[in-house]
């Protein structure tokens, strides 16, 4: 969100509204991260946040992505993986989407995940 590549936006201007959307585990991650914002920057981000989630639904992390996330963390038992990030994994493959991400190193060899980077393909 900070940085706006302009590959993403325009592949956002291409596509409809509901054809994006982020996870709440997506989601509890950007709150954690205006909650670390400084004062002063703070609001700037609760407004970036706003306007975001006024295009994009989060969706709710549910029992389908609950049992995905059980399958993928006994097929890949590095520990090293963080948990956000295959709760995040396991909630796309719940729902059969593609997964985009500017940081794929952290996705990769998840069974079942489609994934991209709008940012390197753009």
């Amino acid at each position: 969100m900070k940085r706006r590549p302009p590959q993403v936006l325009e592949r956002f201007r291409l596509l409809q509204t509901g054809d994006v959307v982020i996870s709440a585990v997506t989601l509890a991650e950007l709150r954690h991260g205006i909650e670390r914002c400084e004062v002063g920057d703070k609001e700037t981000a609760e407004h970036a946040l706003r306007e975001l989630l006024s295009l994009i639904p989060a969706l709710p992390f549910d029992n389908l992505a609950a049992y995905s996330y059980g399958i993928l963390a006994a097929a890949i038992r590095d520990r090293r993986r963080d948990a956000l990030d295959r709760m995040i994994a396991a909630h796309a493959i719940s729902l059969d989407v593609i997964l985009v991400t500017n940081n794929t190193a952290d996705f990769l060899d998840y069974p079942g995940l489609k994934l991209e980077n709008w940012v390197e393909s753009g």
